[in-house]
């Protein structure tokens, strides 16, 4: 199977202007990319009133809505790839992510890929009225709902998070269920991806630590009996590690760990403008050839 490429929305360098994302848009898919990944953040912290704060982003950094991106993205392109990269979905509602994901997958004629992740910061977590501490225990158990809510008529389902009362989604995804995969390092991450996805997503660079993770992981998969060779890895490369020489290296490397999806990603990463950004895909196709 040939490793397919992505480009990696720059949500924090894209203004609020709906001319620029549609050309963004637009060359990813004339420059020859599979699909197009758009990152979550529904809120960001004021950094001066959380002393303690430590995270990357906050309340100065742009974040596109991530569902409404896609949609948009949908309308503007015909064949391309629509990944979320990742959706935080334990701070969102579980049956409203699933509709939002079926319109979506809709809307695309069948192009959508979930990419989920539990997030790193608290304050958002407050913000959206969900626990903070429980984050990953509610995403398994979200995950095993929502491939009932895409797949069936009417879901009948009592959770420790959720509650649904033979209700469903209407419509379904065109897809027989959306795929999702998993973004993450941690153990426990891992282990999810092994037993509910459909790939994994190391959101890390290509050393040790990756090397540990992924002989994890295909242990996991193995005690799930699940088929490795069915089972994906997408890695991120970014512009602001080096120039394409090394973006080709670092490809090389991921391809060697057994990664089936490089996504070149350049939000926050110095590229420049939009113009600029989509040089940047240019180049890095070229490169990685």
């Amino acid at each position: 199977m040939s490793i397919k490429t992505g480009a990696f929305f720059p949500t924090r360098d894209v203004p609020a202007d709906q001319a620029l994302i549609k050309d963004w848009t637009q060359a990813a898919e004339e420059i020859g990319y599979d699909y197009i990944e758009v990152s979550d953040h529904v809120l960001g912290a004021n950094r001066a009133e959380h002393k303690n704060f430590e995270g990357p982003y906050d309340v100065d950094d742009s974040f596109h809505e991530t569902f409404c991106t896609l949609s948009f993205m949908a309308a503007v392109t015909k064949n391309i790839g629509l990944v979320s990269g990742v959706l935080i979905l334990p701070q969102r509602q579980t049956a409203l992510v699933a509709k939002q994901a079926a319109q979506v997958d809709v809307l695309s004629n069948g192009r959508l890929r979930l990419g989920v992740g539990v997030g790193w910061n608290p304050v958002e977590y407050e913000a959206l009225g969900q626990d903070w501490t429980k984050r990953g225990k509610r995403q398994s158990e979200q995950i095993e709902l929502l491939k009932k809510l895409w797949t069936e008529r009417s879901v009948n389902f009592q959770g420790e998070f959720d509650r649904i009362t033979h209700a469903g989604v209407n419509p379904l995804p065109i897809q027989d269920t959306i795929p999702v995969w998993f973004g993450g390092g941690s153990d426990a991450t891992l282990k999810r991806a092994a037993r509910l996805g459909d790939g994994w997503i190391p959101l890390g660079n290509p050393g040790s630590k990756t090397i540990k993770m992924i002989e994890k992981l295909n242990s996991f998969l193995e005690e799930e009996n699940r088929d490795r060779t069915k089972f994906g890895i997408e890695a991120w490369i970014r512009y602001g590690e080096g120039e394409p020489d090394v973006w080709k290296a670092t490809a090389e490397k991921w391809k060697q760990l057994g990664a089936t999806h490089l996504t070149f990603y350049t939000s926050g990463q110095g590229a420049g403008t939009v113009s600029q950004q989509i040089e940047a895909m240019k180049i890095f196709k070229d490169a990685i050839k």
